[in-house]
């Protein structure tokens, strides 16, 4: 998988943008359960008041709370409040928003920062508890006495009065006395529980509590919904760059691996099968586009997701952290049990891709024979055995993953019960607000979902790999034929002269030598033709030629060049190669012809075509160059392909012919006839003929007899006659003396 990183260099900025924005969307995600702990804790629970630091209080009731502070703590507070009365110049400011100001001085707070704001609120709000703490003392007075600072007074004294008129040095030990039964709760139960008396005073002041209850409401609900459309929008552009990243690598990918194959000698298609490479170019590279695509969304999301979630819990209790834990623990168990199992399946599945694929391929080439043999009932098996196998496998895995969905919800769901038992049992004690719980509930979920998403992909990127590994095998296929470093011109001076001196081949792997020290010289304006029993080695021979397959041993030259000084672009390009299975391709006629010079015009294109015989049929056709030829040329007989296979290679007008047994689907008179048409036109270029047929080459110039990938005999046809008894064989097995004189 790594060695396909490389091709991601070009998208680099893409991801770190795509990246960039699965940070805002986590955030965002993140956010969420902030807000509705918020709604639930402050909009609903505390009425919409956020702080224990009042907007506004009645003089009276600052007198009592300055009470329950320290000399320090009361000036801090003070400073930030203003004293208005009817007599102040902001009255008929606040006239309207505090009623209550026209029967008593009101202390407003004013603009102070938000770190002033946190310093004061426990300061205040601690105060705020003792005042709660001795209403409630007097509310619940027996026999109209109250226990206060160890003594027994009646229940309609001024206990507010009574401290201010203790010593400074008992006020203090009152309340230090008062501060310690605060210290068992957290800042935000303390908070939480004097909002309730901010609610009362602001009522006091005549307020309309309801309206800041629905206001903060409203705009937390708003500010919540803009985080929710900015994470969407997220989502829906990192899911955009995403397939473009994936897309654009599978497409450099894709190109690569085809530029490869189409470099491959003979020796590296022994190594691939067709079905094989089909399967490499398309499902594997798909197999890791999808990777891709899941591996921005998700990779690089989830750890944001889990670190954060895991941060944002804490924050909202440290004490139920173990549940987490527990919940990640089980779910890594689970996911190490189904990965060990699946694992080894999904490797197992790309290998029966390429086995369906090839007997697919087997069948669809070879239907004709299948037919005439009456095989298809065999054949049906062959594949019902390939498929079956594939779609086992196929379903174990799913069974597998299938099992795994069910499981994460039932894991999610016991988190989910388990936070609200706990999580009731603390809000129960004062230790927890009934927000924070919910919101610790839905950061457990999205940390569980974080585990689930990188387990997705532990899962999906083993097969990807494989898909990988196979695909980078192609590309990094070391080639058996390169060009050089410093290549030399062949096209300078060009007379086309081919000339093997002592060559021998041999395949790889093979044994012995499949040619052996052959020599011979090809000259331009001459035939030079070859032949020999089947498997001698005829088609080895002049495919070493354009460099399908290179030497083992001796060198091949061209004009006293040796073929492998220069680059096979510059080889090929003065080569005419008409293959012993002709080839056409899906378009045209004309575009078929012109796939050897796209730039040629039209009277060389009708003029190659008369010469290979092929006008007598085109005429035939309603559009003539225009008509349509299927896919491997099935729309057309075998001699027509070569016709149409030889014609293509005459436009190109190449000064070295290779004609690789392309006269056999060709009656006599045909063949007659377009060797003789052939002769003017090739008459400064080297023709290399390889034949079956001695008719075919009984008046090439020098004719080259192979027998076990050994030259037999070299001369004319008149002179193989008398000198070489493997030729004489072969004609006399096709012609009579008669005809053969």
């Amino acid at each position: 998988m790594f060695k396909l990183i490389r091709y991601l260099k070009p998208f680099t900025l893409t991801i770190i943008l795509a990246i960039g924005l699965l940070f805002v969307q986590a955030m965002s995600e993140l956010a969420l359960p902030d807000y509705m702990a918020n709604i639930v804790n402050k909009g609903i629970q505390q009425g919409g008041i956020v702080t224990a630091v009042p907007e506004a209080i009645r003089e009276s009731q600052m007198d009592k709370l300055i009470l329950f502070m320290d000399e320090k703590d009361k000036k801090d507070v003070l400073q930030n409040y203003e004293l208005i009365d009817r007599n102040s110049d902001k009255y008929d400011n606040y006239i309207e928003e505090y009623p209550a100001i026209e029967n008593e001085p009101v202390y407003v707070l004013q603009d102070i920062s938000e770190e002033e704001e946190n310093k004061l609120n426990p300061i205040i709000g601690k105060a705020f508890l003792a005042m709660s703490g001795i209403e409630e003392m007097k509310s619940n007075a027996q026999n109209g006495m109250i226990s206060f600072n160890g003594k027994e007074i009646p229940v309609e004294t001024d206990i507010y009065q009574l401290l201010r008129s203790l010593p400074q040095e008992q006020l203090s030990q009152i309340r230090d006395t008062m501060n310690e039964q605060f210290l068992a709760l957290e800042d935000s139960m303390v908070n939480q529980s004097a909002v309730v008396l901010v609610k009362n005073e602001y009522e006091a002041l005549g307020m309309d509590t309801d309206k800041l209850q629905n206001s903060y409401i409203v705009r937390t609900g708003i500010w919540m919904l803009l985080v929710s459309l900015l994470s969407g929008v997220c989502t829906i552009i990192v899911g955009l760059l995403a397939a473009r990243v994936a897309a654009g690598l599978a497409k450099t990918v894709r190109r690569k691996v085809f530029g490869k194959v189409e470099s491959f000698s003979s020796t590296e298609f022994n190594k691939f099968s067709t079905a094989s490479l089909i399967t490499r170019t398309t499902n594997d590279i798909t197999q890791i586009q999808i990777l891709v695509v899941m591996m921005i969304r998700m990779v690089f999301y989830a750890p944001i997701m889990g670190v954060g979630g895991v941060i944002r819990a804490l924050d909202k209790s440290t004490s139920m952290s173990w549940i987490i834990a527990l919940a990640v623990i089980v779910l890594l168990g689970m996911i190490l049990i189904i990965f060990s199992i699946a694992m080894p399946k999904f490797k197992k599945i790309q290998k029966l891709v390429d086995r369906i694929n090839l007997v697919t391929r087997e069948n669809l080439s070879g239907m004709m024979v299948i037919r005439a043999f009456n095989t298809q009932k065999f054949e049906e098996k062959r594949f019902d055995k390939a498929n079956q196998e594939f779609t086992n496998t196929s379903l174990f895995v799913n069974r597998v993953m299938a099992f795994m969905f069910p499981a994460m919800m039932l894991i999610m769901n016991g988190v989910t019960l388990l936070i609200v038992w706990v999580g009731a049992h603390q809000i129960a004690d004062s230790a927890m607000q009934v927000g924070d719980m919910m919101a610790f509930m839905q950061y457990a979920m999205q940390i569980i979902m974080s585990f689930l998403m990188l387990s997705m992909m532990f899962i999906m990127i083993p097969r990807a790999s494989v898909s990988a590994t196979r695909v980078a095998e192609v590309i990094d296929t070391e080639l058996t034929i390169k060009d050089p470093k410093k290549p030399k011109d062949i096209k300078e001076n060009l007379k086309g002269v081919v000339e093997f001196k002592n060559v021998s081949f041999r395949y790889p792997g093979g044994e012995e030598n499949m040619l052996k020290n052959v020599s011979f010289k090809a000259l331009p304006g001459e035939t030079t033709a070859i032949i020999g029993s089947t498997g001698s080695g005829k088609t080895t021979l002049v495919n070493m030629i354009p460099r399908f397959f290179d030497v083992t041993e001796g060198t091949v030259f061209i004009d006293d060049k040796d073929i492998r000084d220069v680059t096979q672009h510059d080889l090929r390009d003065i080569i005419g190669y008409v293959p012993q299975n002709s080839v056409l391709f899906s378009g045209t006629i004309e575009s078929n012809l012109k796939y050897a010079d796209e730039n040629t015009t039209e009277k060389q294109i009708k003029k190659s075509a008369e010469i290979a015989q092929a006008m007598e049929f085109i005429n035939e056709k309603d559009k003539k160059f225009e008509t349509q030829i299927s896919q491997g040329g099935s729309n057309v007989s075998g001699g027509q392909k070569q016709r149409l296979s030889i014609a293509r290679a005459l436009v190109k007008k190449p000064k070295i012919y290779i004609f690789d047994d392309s006269f056999s689907a060709l009656d006599f008179k045909t063949d007659a006839t377009l060797r003789k048409a052939l002769k003017p036109h090739t008459e400064s270029s080297t023709v290399l003929l390889v034949a079956q047929r001695v008719s075919t080459i009984m008046n090439a110039e020098k004719i080259i007899v192979l027998e076990e990938g050994s030259i037999v005999g070299v001369g004319t046809h008149k002179e193989l006659m008398e000198s070489c008894p493997t030729y004489k064989e072969i004609a006399l097995s096709q012609l009579s003396k008669e005809e053969l004189a």
